[in-house]
């Protein structure tokens, strides 16, 4: 290595001359540069030394962290087992390179750093110190070297002179001493900044090899077969990711194939799906948000068991809406909106308005929640019974929608005369009836009443007289059966069907008619009905249109056999009307059918007034039965009978206001 050329000389010191100022000038600026130059140096070991330190407690932290895997509790599924345990042996080596890292941590601050900064704290600084004391001095010198000059030429005190004199050499002694000095220290700079930069980094060096030797032993000696082992695992892996990707990409190329009508709402290919026991997907459900304001929200909605479930998007889990179990569903008009549908609770209490987003959404979810009412799910194979069910329903009806299409030789009760055919006495049915004994196969339905247009002028032409559901009549001197009625009861009811029936005398034959005309409502979408006044009297039963008042059609009270609400639902009731068969040209064979009706209140209360009304018209024969009747009974200011608990104006009257429609 060469040797150092440059130097201040000692000798000149006490000179002080331009010349050696000049050089000590350069030799400050170097010292200057130097230490700028150590500061930076010294901030880029520092940065190196906190790396390697925070290196140190990041794979600390790491080896913690796999170790914690084993305890993390997944969603999904617990950890593979093959994996903890080799994040178990990572953790273990990674813990092992950790004591490496703190090591060279050790290192980097023992053998890089303290030499660089000891340097720069004890030689540079000592510098800048002789530099200060260097300027005192001189400026010492200078100042006595003033006085000095300024001494008189006359008169000269010889004590101040020699004060004088002392002060210039005590000055410019210690300037001497302190030069020297400093000029010894900036001298020694020029071989101390050699090793202060060499030392540093030859320890880093060393100690970087250390930390590599160890590091080469551990992985070469211990980790080998280990990371083998771990990367034919991780092939595999990613073997088994490549075969699963393709299979996903090959069904996310199959799914996107499809025609765009499969994006677009009511366009569905598949059809209704009337056998269902459960179904799930979006509804609308209209909510009362005021007195008078409603607003829709979307929300998911699924069945299970006999519940109706709800749960709103993002939600964990659903929450339960309403008891399915014996409720009744309806198609309703809500205002602008399509594909609405009322589900309806027993007790008529609870109701719900939804609406579906297709056409086939809706009939599937109206036949799906029937399915669910009627608890085909506590059979033991509750699709087979739905299918079975559906299929019998399919071959034993076939709707007609009005009585003028009826079949040749069907019963007309309309045309029923009053007291032509004498009533027999019941007979008592079979222990156990089938179906085929109580309705036969095939038998047609009427879903609404239209009357031919000469009855409705038969019944309507006297007057135009309307009947008044509240139990008042407009005055007429031709008198009426209803006028003088000690009984009159109107319930707001929804016509469902009527059919042909075998048997007259037995309530079984009520229920499977209403079977048979709810399952055939169903199955060929009539699901829209309006709502009428059933006018009960001591004498008859009129169904009258609550717009116009007028009758639509006529049962003799006499003429009815057997009445009956359903057994599971409560609010369906129907009865049973004798006729004469004319198919023959006789009327000596009697003929039955079943009037099927939905009422707003419980189907009990209509029964119990057409028991009343029968036993008033029995009464009436004997007139000591009718005032036994009259006192038994409580009547109303004008003489009629008292129904408890019936229905009163109020609710026909609000009925009447609007046309409403329902489904069965």
């Amino acid at each position: 290595m060469p040797a150092v050329h440059h130097k201040l000389l000692l000798e000149e010191a006490l000179q002080d001359s331009p010349q050696t100022r000049s050089l000590l000038s350069v030799f400050e600026e170097d010292a200057g540069t130097l230490t700028n130059y150590t500061n930076q140096l010294l901030q880029s070991m520092q940065r190196v030394f906190g790396a390697q330190n925070e290196m140190a407690l990041a794979t600390e932290q790491l080896s913690k962290q796999l170790l914690d895997y084993e305890k993390q509790n997944f969603a999904l599924a617990k950890g593979d087992e093959e994996v903890i345990n080799t994040l178990q042996h990572f953790a273990k080596s990674v813990e092992e390179l950790n004591s490496l890292h703190t090591e060279l941590a050790t290192q980097i601050a023992d053998k890089m750093v303290f030499p660089m900064v000891q340097f720069r704290e004890k030689d540079l600084t000592e510098i800048s110190t002789l530099k200060e004391i260097f300027g005192i001095a001189s400026d010492e010198h200078e100042a006595a070297m003033v006085k000095y000059s300024r001494l008189p030429k006359k008169r000269e005190n010889e004590k101040i002179k020699a004060e004088v004199v002392r002060e210039v050499a005590y000055s410019r002694r210690k300037q001497h001493q302190a030069a020297m000095q400093y000029y010894c220290a900036l001298n020694a700079l020029q071989y101390r900044k050699r090793v202060a930069m060499l030392e540093p980094m030859l320890g880093f060096t060393h100690a970087q090899i250390n930390f590599f030797k160890k590091g080469m032993d551990l992985v070469s000696k211990k980790m080998d077969s280990f990371l083998s082992s771990v990367s034919s695992m991780n092939q595999s892996i990613e073997s088994q990711l490549e075969v699963e990707a393709e299979v996903m990409r090959s069904s996310q190329r199959e799914l996107l194939s499809v025609d765009d009508t499969a994006y677009m709402p009511d366009h569905d290919q598949v059809p209704v799906n009337r056998a269902l026991i459960q179904k799930a997907g979006y509804l609308n459900i209209r909510n009362k948000t005021g007195l008078v304001t409603t607003a829709w929200d979307r929300l998911f909605f699924f069945t299970q068991g006999g519940n109706l479930m709800c749960q709103p998007r993002g939600a964990v889990a659903g929450g339960m809406v309403l008891d399915l179990d014996n409720s009744s569903v309806m198609a309703v008009e809500c205002e602008d909106r399509r594909y609405c549908f009322q589900i309806t609770s027993p007790n008529g209490k609870t109701s719900l308005i939804l609406q579906a987003e297709s056409k086939k959404e809706y009939e599937e979810w109206i036949c799906t929640l029937n399915n669910i009412s009627r608890q085909i799910y506590l059979t033991d194979n509750p699709e087979a019974v739905a299918i079975r069910l559906h299929q019998t329903a399919l071959q034993a009806v076939t709707p007609i929608t009005s009585f003028e299409k009826r079949a040749e030789g069907s019963p007309n009760p309309d045309r029923a005369k009053p007291g032509g055919v004498t009533p027999r006495e019941p007979q008592k049915p079979p222990a156990t009836l089938e179906p085929e004994d109580l309705i036969a196969p095939g038998t047609p339905i009427q879903f609404d009443i239209v009357l031919p247009a000469s009855e409705f002028l038969d019944q309507n032409r006297a007057g135009a007289r309307r009947t008044n559901p509240f139990g008042e009549t407009e005055d007429d001197d031709n008198g009426s059966d209803t006028h003088d009625s000690l009984l009159q009861q109107v319930f707001a009811v929804r016509f469902l069907g009527s059919m042909a029936v075998r048997a007259g005398h037995t309530q079984e034959v009520i229920y499977e008619a209403m079977r048979q005309v709810l399952a055939a409502r169903a199955i060929h979408n009539i699901f829209k009905t309006t709502e009428s006044h059933l006018m009960v009297t001591s004498t008859c039963i009129r169904l009258i249109d609550p717009q116009t008042q007028v009758t639509k059609i006529s049962f003799q009270l006499k003429d009815v056999t057997q009445f009956a609400a359903h057994q599971e639902n409560s609010r369906l009731m129907g009865f049973v009307l004798e006729g004469s068969d004319w198919s023959n040209g006789s009327d000596d064979e009697p003929s039955f059918s079943v009037f099927v009706f939905e009422s707003n209140t419980e189907g009990e209360k209509i029964c119990y007034t057409i028991n009343l009304g029968k036993e008033i018209s029995e009464a009436k024969k004997d007139p000591e039965a009718l005032a036994q009747l009259l006192k038994s009974m409580p009547l109303t200011n004008d003489g009629k009978f008292l129904l408890l608990e019936s229905e009163t104006g109020d609710a026909a009257e609000a009925s009447g206001q609007d046309d409403l429609e329902s489904e069965a």
